[in-house]
């Protein structure tokens, strides 16, 4: 029995790496600046200056956690090697972030789009995205990229045509004003976009391996490093010099949580598109102005609605991991046809429309947002810097406890500040352990059942080994790669007899993540596996067949992996469904198999 590889390949180099941190950290412009200004109007850019040095803290902590976390630096995989229960309560309000980054994401892009009952559009893309996501992840590393590079032009566009309103915007400043806990309220409030940073965290296991290490003794931090500072300078930048320059936008005053300006009232929710029409339209006119403006919501839009699919697919991926550690119900671990787990996918769609309809406001969203962010960075700092397995230096210790301690302020600030936070944050916390306890007691009445028969599944395990060729072939290997019992595979077992060639019949499970219990699955554990096998044996003959079992979340790299380790010379795959939307959404996995199939080994697609 060949097991093939299950992790998915170390692909992910340093601009798709800041893009996936990007598409989180760079939407922070999109509401953080004018949700500040409500909060505390021409005194705003104190606090905005205040969240970008807190991100930039973050961010230089999160450099540390990627380098010793090659394989996953996420709160929930971090964590668990000291405390299961620290571990679950940190991916619980993970999940609380995951769902209200969704929920905000998509309500701002529409926001900026200027359409009319936004909340409503909102919740149908959420929707939308969802059941796109059906058919396969929408892997968000490559779209992430597309969307941030016109986004950082236009945010750079945007800046150079604040520069001269610099001035202005000054003498509009004016000092914080009230108490220590007033303004610490305010600076609580609009602590936001930082979840980004846990996504990068957990793409460490498929970020490219540093010169001269191995997957044995993995390192990554030359990928890690330099995308969280490059992103972390343009949002820190930025930030600051767009909502420094917000201050001279003429008449704008903040009126009972909103922000009005004479002639455009209610510009809080899109800061960043008024500020177009108002900068540019000064030098060029009024047209010219309108049309940046419109650029400006689009290039935002799709940046926001990026957002979404990187939380759903994020959302999807930790319940199913939770699931296989069984931290939660089983349901959360059953794929579909596609490799998806539907019940976490319905999850994680149908929760933020839900509270996108509920709340319908970007302010109301903003409160419950940062309790789950914060709260799981928090977690994964506080964890992380009192762990004495780890070789931190000292300073990199003290900081990171210094920034978990900040973190942890703002976690119990929101709790007093905002109610509804606390009380999401409990609701999300509650429904995840009730479901913890159910996946439990399932597990032990499972174990118990096991024990019961287990004198048959011995009997089934050996009535599934398969027998021992009737003779050697003679020829050069072929493998064939299947998704089922069909003509395909019939055909490559008769090429194999009709060529004397030994035949390797793979069957790679495709799901969306890995656990670390995948990597040690064998084919007599997997239902559909056995009865493909079992049937490719009988078919065969007496003829030499070796079975092939992956469980892989990139089926083209490990069916090339695999057919290149065995030396196979030719690759047979059956032709891809005739359906022509599900191959527009899924990808041509023919095409992604050809591109990295190397040059010697010959690809037969049978139809």
């Amino acid at each position: 029995m060949i097991v093939g590889k299950t992790k998915r390949p170390r692909n992910v180099d340093i601009p798709r790496a800041a893009a996936i941190l990007y598409g989180d950290w760079g939407t922070s412009k999109a509401y953080v600046i004018g949700l500040a200004f409500a909060v505390a109007g021409h005194s705003s850019f104190w606090l905005i200056a205040a969240m970008c040095v807190l991100t930039a803290l973050v961010a230089v902590n999160y450099m540390t956690i990627c380098r010793h976390y090659p394989d996953g630096g996420g709160v929930y995989a971090s964590v668990r090697h000291r405390s299961e229960i620290i571990s679950i309560v940190g991916a619980f309000l993970l999940v609380a972030d995951y769902i209200v980054t969704a929920a905000i994401s998509a309500l701002s892009a529409f926001q900026y789009l200027g359409v009319r009952h936004p909340e409503a559009f909102a919740a149908f893309v959420i929707l939308f995205i969802g059941c796109l996501n059906y058919f396969g992840p929408r892997h968000t590393g490559g779209l992430a990229f597309l969307v941030s590079v016109p986004t950082c032009l236009v945010v750079v566009l945007l800046a150079l045509f604040s520069l001269p309103h610099l001035g202005a915007a000054w003498n509009n400043l004016r000092p914080l004003s009230g108490s220590f806990t007033t303004n610490w309220a305010g600076f609580v409030g609009i602590v936001l976009a930082l979840s980004g940073v846990e996504a990068i965290a957990n793409a460490t296991s498929v970020m490219q391996l540093d010169p001269g290490t191995t997957d044995e003794n993995p390192c990554v931090s030359k990928t890690s490093t330099p995308a969280l500072f490059i992103v972390m300078l343009e949002v820190c930048i930025f930030t600051a010099l767009l909502g420094l320059a917000m201050n001279a936008l003429p008449g704008l005053e903040a009126s009972n949580g909103e922000v009005n300006a004479p002639g455009n009232p209610n510009v809080r929710d899109y800061m960043l598109r008024f500020m177009a029409q108002v900068f540019v339209g000064a030098p060029f006119g009024h047209l010219v102005g309108h049309i940046a403006a419109v650029i400006v919501s689009v290039v935002i839009g799709f940046l926001l609605l990026s957002a979404v699919n990187t939380a759903i697919v994020d959302l999807v991926a930790i319940s199913f991991l939770m699931s296989r550690d069984r931290e939660l119900p089983p349901q959360f671990e059953k794929l579909n046809r596609f490799g998806v787990p539907s019940w976490g996918l319905i999850v994680a769609t149908v929760i933020p429309a839900a509270l996108v309809i509920a709340v319908r406001d970007v302010s109301g969203l903003a409160d419950l947002y940062a309790v789950g962010v914060v709260g799981a960075i928090a977690t994964n700092l506080g964890a992380t810097s009192t762990d004495g397995k780890l070789v931190l230096k000292v300073w990199e210790r003290a900081l990171m406890f210094f920034t978990f301690l900040v973190m942890a302020s703002i976690e119990f600030s929101l709790f007093v500040f905002k109610p509804s936070a606390l009380l999401f944050a409990t609701v999300v916390l509650v429904l995840g352990l009730i479901m913890r306890g159910i996946a439990a007691e399932r597990a032990q009445k499972k174990e118990a059942l096991a024990v019961a028969i287990n004198s048959d599944r011995k009997l089934e395990s050996v009535s599934l080994t398969l027998p021992p060729p009737a003779h050697d072939s003679s020829g050069p290997p072929m493998l064939c790669a299947v998704r089922g019992i069909g003509r395909t595979l019939d055909f490559a077992i008769e090429e194999a007899k009709e060529t004397d060639r030994p035949l390797y019949l793979l069957f790679v499970r495709e799901q969306p993540v890995m656990a670390p219990g995948d990597r040690k699955r064998k084919w007599t554990e997997d239902e559909e596996a056995r009865e493909i096998f079992s049937y490719a044996n009988k078919k065969a003959n007496g003829h030499t067949l070796f079975p092939c079992f992956a469980v892989s979340d990139s089926a083209a790299d490990t069916i090339v992996d695999i057919t290149a380790t065995v030396g196979a010379s030719y690759l047979i795959v059956g032709a891809p469904e005739r359906n022509m939307l599900v191959n527009l959404l899924r990808g041509n996995i023919i095409r992604n198999i050809s591109d990295i199939l190397p040059e010697e080994i010959h690809l037969l697609v049978y139809a």
